[in-house]
């Protein structure tokens, strides 16, 4: 990719910026961080848009590092493109009001318009991304800043999809009707956004599209279905017992309304189409499985997955990303040694871009675990403790289990002593589990066998545990039935009934997930246990015409009459979507 941003340079004068803008984020995608960064940067005082792409750049390295130097500059070069955004940019409304009052070139005023959308989607995104930017610093002040923020960037991105859907709506109806049903006005959403934005009533839509070329209005709201649909489909996974909160901000949460949006903005020809498609590969293979966002299906979605990188492939060959979520797809199928393959070549792609590594290392080292390959997943975990500088304390406790599971006892304990060292912040879930975790089994002078049974254990939390193959999954039973501490024996319980339902033993899933349900002895050092042995076997009785309202019963138990416990919100998610994709929601 060396010599991809000077060729462009060249020709930049026979190419607009959004064509331009879409090379450089494609740029990216295929590995060329660097060369990106030339392109946006060498433009950025040229238009709103290039500016935007040389912002976002710097956001992605930003993220990809967590940095403070690189988060500060990634800060300042937003609030840089907002204000090139504001300049003199009185606001879609006032623009059209202009052109239907004095102007006869109707072109010229086509592009105002859509110079004046494009703009106050970029202040959308930027607002986005500060966001962001706040909530990392993980301060109430932060969280309150950001959260305002969040709400006017929704308002604009929901004021700015309405106007677009018009003035599509608007250029596609014969001018006959046009004269026969005059239109609503601009925008019906006014009263949802500030004042500046007020409605305009008047000529039909397709009077103020005149000037806009259709491929214009597709390009715009593809740009703004990108923010659209992500605010749509993020809220729609906030766990249920905050989504009045949520809700009372303002923020919708339409998940199939998300979905369609990223659709439609990955199609479309707008810079942030390629984000747009990752955005719906990350949701299929990541976040849809874990959440178990359809039931308790771990598989939903893969199909999806599948057709885009397909669709995709001759764009991206040798994409880092791509190949990274070939291997997640992979993995979901249970094809492990394919999905190992898939991510070692992400991994060599990626050997510029650090935090992409270790994405990839950290894949390598589940997919070792689901094969219980424990040196291997050992090696990927403590070059993800040395190299990462975010979440080091899990990487630790990671890298002690299966550093234990090999044998190798005396090295476990001294990394679970790290663990403590490492464990920074108190409000992180995973951090906290990682930290009990590591003492708990400093304490108990650990087995060969306990640190199995913890390896198993976080492969159950992450939802790993149905992508193993019937070999491994025969070989973990075997382990975990040999392992007598009575503390452990609630949570040895919860995994023997897993593993029997994922071998498709059903009556013994059902024995094991009672006595887990009920098993006192390790309440305080496995407080979830309870709660999700409730769940898991709720999903079970679900599953049966004649034991769904025990199911039912037994979802509501869990939801309902335990707290405080490891993962909780993780788990309220999952029994939201258990009981909706029976038709039978649970009560907010």
């Amino acid at each position: 990719m060396a010599g991809t941003a000077e060729p462009a340079r060249q020709s930049a004068d026979c190419v607009d910026d959004a064509e331009l803008a879409l090379r450089g984020i494609n740029m990216l995608l295929n590995n060329g961080f660097r060369e990106s960064d030339e392109l946006f940067r060498s433009y950025r005082t040229q238009s709103p848009l290039m500016s935007f792409g040389a912002s976002f750049v710097s956001f992605l390295n930003a993220m990809m590092t967590f940095e403070e130097e690189k988060m500060q500059v990634a800060f300042e070069d937003l609030k840089a493109t907002e204000k090139i955004c504001e300049r003199d940019n009185a606001g879609v409304i006032e623009t059209i009001k202009n052109k239907i009052k004095k102007s006869t070139d109707s072109q010229r005023s086509g592009v105002a318009i859509v110079d004046s959308l494009q703009r106050q989607i970029i202040i959308a995104d930027c607002q986005v991304y500060l966001a962001v930017l706040s909530f990392i610093k993980q301060e109430l002040s932060a969280y309150i800043k950001g959260g305002w923020i969040l709400r006017k960037a929704w308002k604009m991105y929901n004021k700015c999809y309405s106007d677009i859907t018009r003035l599509q709506e608007g250029s596609k109806r014969r001018p006959s009707d046009q004269q026969r049903s005059p239109s609503p006005s601009l925008s019906s959403t006014s009263d949802q956004t500030s004042d500046s934005h007020a409605a305009l009533p008047g000529p039909p839509p397709s009077q103020r599209s005149e000037g806009i070329s259709p491929e214009a209005l597709d390009r715009l709201r593809g740009s703004v279905s990108f923010g659209y649909g992500l605010f749509h489909l993020c809220i729609s996974m906030v766990p249920p017992h905050l989504l009045k909160i949520v809700n009372l901000l303002g923020f919708p949460g339409d998940r199939l309304q998300g979905l369609s949006a990223l659709t439609y903005a990955s199609e479309s020809k707008d810079m942030k189409a390629p984000l747009a498609t990752l955005a719906l590969l990350w949701y299929h293979t990541v976040v849809q499985p874990f959440f178990a966002l359809d039931g308790t299906d771990t598989k939903a979605g893969l199909l999806e997955a599948k057709a885009i990188l397909q669709q995709r492939e001759a764009v991206y060959p040798n994409s880092s990303l791509f190949r990274f979520f070939k291997g997640r797809v992979q993995r979901l199928e249970c094809q492990i040694s394919s999905a190992l393959t898939s991510f070692s070549d992400a991994l060599e792609l990626a050997s510029e871009q650090r935090e992409i590594q270790h994405v990839c290392l950290y894949e390598i080292g589940w997919c070792s675990m689901i094969e219980l390959s424990f040196r291997d997943a050992y090696r990927a975990f403590e070059r993800l403790k040395t190299e990462s500088r975010w979440s080091q304390c899990y990487y630790a406790y990671l890298t002690g289990v299966c550093q234990g599971a090999t044998g190798d006892l005396e090295g476990a304990a001294a990394v679970f002593k790290d663990v403590q060292k490492l464990f920074k912040r108190k409000n992180n879930q995973i951090e906290l589990f990682s930290m009990k975790r590591a003492e708990k089994l400093r304490k108990l002078k650990p087995s060969q066998e306990l640190c199995i049974l913890a390896v198993i254990e976080v492969l159950y939390l992450w939802k790993a545990l149905p992508n193993c193959s019937i070999a491994k999954l025969q070989t973990m039973r075997q382990t975990l039935q040999g392992i007598e501490d009575a503390s452990c024996a609630g949570l040895k319980n919860l995994l023997l009934g897993t593993i029997n339902k994922c071998l498709n033993n059903t009556k013994d899933a059902v024995q094991h997930f009672h006595l887990a349900a009920r098993d006192e002895i390790g309440l305080l050092s496995n407080s979830y246990v309870q709660p999700y042995s409730c769940y898991e076997l709720g999903c079970l009785l679900l599953d049966c015409p004649e034991t769904t309202e025990r199911g039912r019963t037994l979802m509501l138990q869990a939801k309902e009459e335990y707290a405080g416990y490891d993962f909780e919100n993780r788990l309220h998610v999952r029994i939201h979507s258990a009981l909706a994709s029976t038709g039978a929601a649970a009560p907010p």
